[in-house]
């Protein structure tokens, strides 16, 4: 009998009417069909926020260890109502938290990481004939404290179970039918695609592309998860991430590699001014930071003048002030004279296995832009993407002007 772990996100358990009609027939269907199955549930619509500003109204500054146990309610609730659904409509169901579901996490709390999964539970009531649904976004520690995953880590928590389980593949369903192109709400032409790799759907996810979280794709690369991306309102074919293909399905020799173009406004821009250019500087900046949980992206540093130079790097915009509390002792213990911070700065990349190895795609890209009269600020790249900082309000304009500068409305 085949395994599937499915995950459903907050639109698609939005309401109680959604729950029974949308996603307990939709599991009903796959049970029917004779597959086994766990589901994973997001809170409800916007549960999570109204749960923070719940927090808010009691303190300023929330306890991490509180606002954990407050928000992972959101999940449990989801996950009670849609076994509810499921038992109601005669199919035997039983809801679990992520503790009751054997994950186990580290103690960051907000940010948490799973350490390791113990699916025993989980296989046991497979095994009596139940559909299994699992609370998302949360784990337990060692010290049995409850830890969240961080904002859309149900993906992660899905895929997980999907490599815990050996399911044949993880399916992510949510409010739009699949992968695109670019954002269709930017870019009506965009275009869905059939399948994506591993590498480049990390990148996306990485750069901006809100359908997955990038560590449940991260999760599925490393152990081999097929990962399915579909709609929960629709019937309608959705997109396949996988690592059969470096290419997203398109031929080996393609002369257009680039495969979407991706946008995120979170960006934060730290720059500490004079530091001084000597061994050690760069490891005495970014070691805390890293310590503290805090993701550097772009790091920039300018040529070396006098012995002193400008370190310009991004964190996520909710970091920035704890990145600046940390910075700002460390500028003046080295004596950097200053430190600047601005959020209205944006990324816009493209993606696509191989461009590195065809010539012109960073010049066609920057041409795009400069016709479109959009100013670069910073530029960074890896092997299959090409990332530029530009004004936020210009991130509508820069998606356009790319997806059609590299034809990705065509077939």
């Amino acid at each position: 009998m085949p395994l599937i772990v499915q995950k459903y996100g907050g639109t698609s358990v939005g309401t109680a009417e959604r729950i029974r009609n949308v996603v307990a027939r939709r599991i009903a269907r796959r049970a029917d069909a004779g597959d086994q199955l766990v589901a994973v549930v997001s809170a409800m619509g916007d549960t999570t926020d109204e749960l923070i500003a719940l927090a808010r109204q009691m303190t300023g500054d929330p306890e991490p260890r509180e606002l954990d146990l407050l928000l992972s309610t959101g999940e449990i609730v989801s996950a009670a109502l849609v076994s509810l659904a499921l038992n109601d409509m005669g199919y035997p169901a039983v809801a679990l938290s992520g503790a009751q579901a054997g994950i186990r996490t580290d103690t960051r709390h907000g940010k948490a990481r799973i350490a390791g999964l113990d699916p025993k539970r989980i296989r046991s009531e497979l095994d009596a004939g139940k559909i299994v649904i699992v609370a998302g976004f949360q784990g337990i520690t060692e010290e049995m404290e409850v830890t969240t995953l961080g904002r859309g880590a149900s993906d992660t928590t899905a895929v997980a179970l999907a490599a815990a389980l050996k399911a044949g593949r993880a399916e992510i369903y949510t409010d739009v039918e699949g992968i695109y192109t670019a954002d269709p709400r930017l870019v009506p032409e965009a275009r869905k695609l059939n399948e994506i790799s591993y590498e480049e759907m990390l990148e996306l996810a990485s750069y901006g592309a809100k359908v997955m979280h990038p560590r449940a794709v991260e999760l599925g690369a490393v152990y081999r998860v097929p990962i399915y991306v579909a709609s929960s309102f629709s019937e309608a074919p959705g997109t396949l991430i996988h690592g059969d293909t470096a290419t997203g399905g398109r031929g080996m020799e393609q002369r257009n590699k680039v495969m979407g173009i991706a946008q995120d406004t979170d960006v934060a821009r730290i720059t500490i001014r004079g530091v001084p250019d000597r061994p050690g500087i760069a490891a005495t900046l970014f070691e805390p930071l890293g310590e503290n949980g805090i993701s550097v992206d772009t790091i920039v540093q300018n040529a070396s003048v006098e012995r002193l130079t400008d370190l310009t790097f991004t964190v996520s915009r909710s970091d920035l002030e704890r990145a600046l509390e940390i910075v700002r002792p460390i500028a003046q213990q080295i004596e950097a004279p200053q430190v600047l911070a601005d959020t209205h700065l944006a990324k816009v990349s493209i993606v696509g296995a191989g461009m590195t190895s065809g010539p012109g795609y960073a010049g066609r890209m920057f041409r795009a832009l400069f016709e479109a009269r959009i100013n670069i600020e910073l530029i960074t790249t890896s092997e299959i993407r090409i990332t530029c900082l530009i004004d936020e309000k210009q991130v509508p304009d820069a998606v356009r002007a790319l997806h059609k500068a590299f034809a990705l409305a065509a077939e």
